[in-house]
């Protein structure tokens, strides 16, 4: 039978008998561990004649585990990089292929941060599974062009120009301050501009800001759900000459992009943030660490990668 290092469970059995003078063999066979393993453990972990500490033993155990030389791919030059990608809010997923081209799997990165190689820990991965959703208070209509009648390209996601539009507010209460979020469908380019309500006119504003500093052709249709703030489509279509389309209600999955953009945004600022007090600086790093991250839809180049290379093609 291979080695099992004690656990931290183990470790506080440890001090709990030490403390009632219990002697390094009882408290081998309590543990069912060897006595030279409790001996050797007391040993290593006691500080100058204080009394032995779980807590003191379990992270003289997780430094040990950073400096050692394990067999294998790690190094601390790799593990540098690894951190410093964790950093930029990259998943080991993303960091495996972008980074090591496949060299290194994303398991061996994840192996990695369970046992203590990295100088992140597991808290530094990005939140995953279902969110609950609040119940929606806006008004809504049923007037504009249906998703229905939008053209199979933009479906498919073969064009660029194409986008997906939503809100994101702050927490309930009367808190005003909200964000226009705005993703380009085929490159997955996010952007959100700040709002002091979640009116029509805020949200002409904000379309018409965006629409004022991208290239031409790069911002040919929008797609949105029927929230009372996208009322200002008929002067979007007239003025600007976008094409508004309206998903059906509650079907959220017909614009995933903004869906998925808006839940990674959320990460940097939760629901009980007040997005009024959130400044521009604060906006920027966020999406531009969003846009920097490798997607796997993308081939693993990033969403600003992909971005630069549509606009570029439109000239």
């Amino acid at each position: 039978m291979s080695y099992q290092h004690l656990s931290t469970f183990e470790r506080a059995r440890i001090e709990t008998l030490r403390s009632l003078n219990y002697s390094i063999r009882s408290i081998s066979k309590m543990i069912h561990r060897s006595p030279s393993t409790v001996s050797r453990e007391c040993r290593r972990n006691t500080v100058g004649n204080n009394p032995y500490c779980s807590e003191t033993a379990q992270c003289r155990y997780h430094k040990r585990r950073r400096h050692c030389h394990p067999q294998g791919k790690w190094t601390k030059d790799l593990a540098q990089k690894i951190d410093e990608k964790l950093d930029l809010t990259w998943s080991p997923e993303q960091i495996a292929h972008r980074l090591f081209k496949g060299s290194l799997s994303f398991k061996t990165i994840y192996r990695w941060l369970y046992q203590g190689l990295l100088t992140k820990n597991v808290a530094a991965l990005r939140h995953k599974g279902k969110r609950q959703r609040s119940k929606e208070t806006r008004g809504r209509f049923n007037v504009g062009t249906s998703i229905k009648k939008r053209p199979k390209e933009i479906r498919k996601r073969k064009t660029f120009g194409h986008w997906e539009l939503d809100s994101v507010v702050s927490s309930r209460g009367k808190i005003k301050g909200c964000l226009a979020t705005f993703v380009e469908r085929k490159t997955r380019w996010y952007i959100a501009l700040k709002m002091p309500n979640r009116t029509a006119a805020s949200m002409e504003n904000a379309i018409r800001t965006l629409h004022g500093v991208l290239p031409e052709r790069s911002f040919q249709t929008a797609t949105v759900d029927r929230g009372k703030e996208f009322a200002c489509y008929p002067t979007i279509e007239n003025d600007l000459k976008i094409d508004v389309y309206f998903a059906d209600p509650y079907s959220s999955w017909q614009r995933g992009s903004n869906e998925n953009a808006n839940g990674l945004l959320r990460e940097f600022f939760p629901k009980a943030s007040d997005l009024a007090k959130v400044t521009e600086e604060e906006l920027e790093r966020a999406l531009a660490l969003i846009n920097g991250r490798p997607r796997k839809c993308l081939d693993w180049k990033t969403a600003h990668e992909a971005f630069e290379q549509e606009v570029l093609h439109l000239a």
